[in-house]
C-alpha cells in the first residue's frame, strides 16, 4: 500500500498507461481522480477501480485548456480535500511524416497537448499541493523525447520539453516539499500501438526487437514505476527521468 490515504490525480486517465496508472494507485490505497477529455472512458476506469473497492471520480478535461485544468484541479481537492499525488499522463500525437512535410497544424496541436498540456497542470497542481505542505509529480515523457523518433518530429520535441520542464520544476519546487520527475516509455502495449501495428507489417516484430529483452512492455509494468516514484518510497528522489523501456537504450542489436 505505497499510496495509502494518498489522494491521486491523473490526467489521460481512461485508457493505457494512464488508466493502468488509475488502477494501480488505487490499488496501492490513494484515492483517484481521473481526468481525461472523454468523459465516457473516464467514467469507466472510475468503475473499475470501484469494483476493486477503491474510491475515485471522473472529470473531463482538455489539458490543452487553461480553465479546464484549473477547474480539474480545483475539482479534486474539493471533493476530495487536498492533492498529495499526479501522473500527468495526457499526450497527443501526430501523424508520421519526415519533418519538412509535417503540417504546421500536427505541429501546433501536438505540442498544444503533449508539453503545453504539461505546464498548465504543472502550474495549477503546484499551488494545490503547497498548501497540503507538499506532494509529488510524475510527468509521462518518453524515450522519444531523449533520442529522438523518425517521423514525430512534433511528438519527439515535445516529450523532450516535458523531461526539460520536470527538471525546471522540481529545481523551483524540491525546497517546499513537492518532488518532480519524469517516467520514458519504451513501446508499451497500448490502443495506439495496436492499432500502429495493425497498419504497419512486421511493425510488431521489429519494435519488439529493438529492446534488449526482446518484448513489448505492458502499461502495468509503467504505473508501477509511477506509483514508486509519487510514494515516500522515493523521497530523495527528484528532477530525474525513469526509463522503463525493456533495454532499449543499451540494447547492442547483436546478441
Amino acid at each position: 500500500m505505497l499510496l495509502e490515504n494518498k489522494i491521486g490525480l491523473v490526467t489521460g486517465g481512461g485508457d493505457g498507461i494512464g488508466r493502468a496508472t488509475c488502477l494501480a494507485f488505487a490499488k496501492d490505497g490513494a484515492k483517484v481522480a481521473v481526468a481525461d477529455v472523454r468523459l465516457g472512458p473516464a467514467e469507466e476506469t472510475v468503475a473499475l477501480i470501484e469494483a476493486m473497492g477503491g474510491e475515485a471520480i471522473a472529470i473531463q478535461a482538455d489539458v490543452s485548456n487553461a480553465q479546464d485544468v484549473e477547474a480539474m484541479v480545483d475539482a479534486t481537492v474539493k471533493h476530495f480535500g487536498r492533492l498529495d499525488c499526479v501522473s500527468n499522463n495526457a499526450a497527443g500525437g501526430a501523424t508520421f511524416a519526415l519533418l519538412p512535410d509535417m503540417e504546421e497544424a500536427n505541429w501546433d496541436k501536438c505540442q498544444s497537448v503533449t508539453l503545453k498540456g504539461v505546464w498548465l497542470c504543472l502550474k495549477y497542481q503546484i499551488p494545490a499541493m503547497l498548501k497540503n505542505g507538499g506532494g509529488a509529480i510524475v510527468n509521462i515523457s518518453s524515450l522519444s523525447g531523449v533520442r529522438g523518433e523518425a517521423m514525430q518530429s512534433p511528438y519527439s520535441a515535445a516529450k523532450g520539453g516535458v523531461i526539460a520542464l520536470t527538471r525546471t520544476a522540481a529545481a523551483e519546487w524540491a525546497r517546499d516539499g513537492i518532488r518532480i520527475n519524469a517516467v520514458n516509455p519504451g513501446g508499451i502495449r497500448t490502443a495506439g500501438i495496436k492499432r500502429y501495428f495493425e497498419k504497419v507489417p512486421h511493425a510488431e516484430k521489429n519494435t519488439a526487437g529493438v529492446h534488449a529483452m526482446r518484448r513489448l512492455g505492458e502499461p502495468e509494468e509503467v504505473a508501477d514505476a509511477v506509483c514508486y516514484l509519487v510514494s515516500d518510497r522515493a523521497s530523495f528522489i527528484t528532477g530525474t527521468t525513469l526509463d522503463v523501456d525493456g533495454g532499449i537504450m543499451i540494447n547492442p542489436h547483436t546478441l
